[in-house]
């Protein structure tokens, strides 16, 4: 498969795309990123680099930071973690109170709000430094020992993040949360404000492409039973309330973010991961979808 062709005739039809999204602006410094950036880079289970445009740009990779969170708490508590949350499409808005309240506290997913709550949670009660047990993490299994959190980005969160402190109260007045909830926010909070770039993001994700084995040591960091389960989620609730649309479009597993990130895996194939900061209005880069849309497209290949 000549992917660089591919990846390069997408970049050219895309010139002319009316990508008529509008910039996150809940999170007031995530405004402030230039809307017109656009990146994709894909890696190959053969070792092979493939990227056009602004792929080495970091950003704010938000709901995508999701993904290496329970996998560090799928490690830690195995399938004790689903006492805590469901592995069900939530159906509502990634931070509906109403949906938690009805359910008793028990966040549908981990990709919602509140499932990411509780692996915060989760991750306060077994670690002495969460935030460094996350960072060193990313740093390994993407081979970038630079990638940190964004200082101005966690202070922006924290200081309009009053509906995600709602969520945990609730979760724990019905003894869904353990710790102090500051605590659990401020883990939250840094661990979206993660920036990487496409580059980045492609190597980390290789990990749920090859079989939880770091393409360039074939160290194994995640047994293979996981991953399935990990990349199954993610195809069923990586995109808020549309990842419905990015089955039936797509076809692969992935996990997007409001920092406008997008990652998928074609499992024993590739990673690919596209930025564009303008979203749609559910919530996922409205590039970024037409992006992988034509991937599969053009390749011909998805998991189904």
């Amino acid at each position: 498969m000549n992917y660089s062709k591919i990846i390069h005739q997408i970049e050219h039809e895309l010139q002319d795309f009316p990508n008529n999204g509008k910039v996150a602006s809940y999170i007031p410094e995530l405004s402030k990123v230039d809307p017109e950036m656009f990146g994709l880079h894909l890696y190959c289970i053969d070792g092979n680099h493939h990227s056009f445009g602004d792929s080495t740009e970091r950003f704010s990779i938000q709901s995508i930071s999701k993904v290496f969170s329970l996998t560090l708490a799928m490690q830690l508590l195995g399938d004790d973690l689903w006492k805590r949350m469901d592995v069900e499409p939530s159906g509502n808005a990634y931070n509906s109170l109403f949906q938690l309240e009805r359910e008793n506290g028990i966040p549908r997913n981990p990709f919602i709000n509140s499932g990411a709550l509780v692996i915060s949670d989760i991750l306060v009660s077994e670690y002495d430094n969460p935030k460094d047990e996350i960072l060193k993490f990313v740093r390994k299994i993407s081979g970038k020992h630079t990638i940190n959190f964004n200082e101005k980005v966690a202070q922006s969160e924290k200081q309009h993040g009053h509906r995600n402190a709602a969520l945990a109260n609730l979760m724990k007045s019905f003894g869904n949360i353990k710790n102090d909830i500051n605590a659990i926010l401020d883990v939250y909070f840094y661990q979206c404000s993660l920036a990487m770039s496409c580059e980045e993001l492609a190597s980390a994700f290789m990990l749920f492409a090859n079989e939880g084995k770091i393409l360039e040591t074939n160290e194994q960091v995640i047994l293979p039973i996981k991953v399935q389960r990990i990349n199954a989620l993610m195809q069923t609730c990586g995109f808020y309330d549309e990842a419905g649309e990015f089955a039936f479009r797509v076809g692969l597993p992935g996990k997007s973010g409001v920092g406008g990130g997008i990652v998928t895996v074609h499992p024993e194939k590739y990673s690919a991961a596209v930025w564009s900061p303008k979203l749609n209005q559910k919530g996922n880069s409205l590039l970024g979808m037409e992006t992988l849309e034509r991937l599969t497209t053009k390749t011909g290949l998805s998991i189904f």
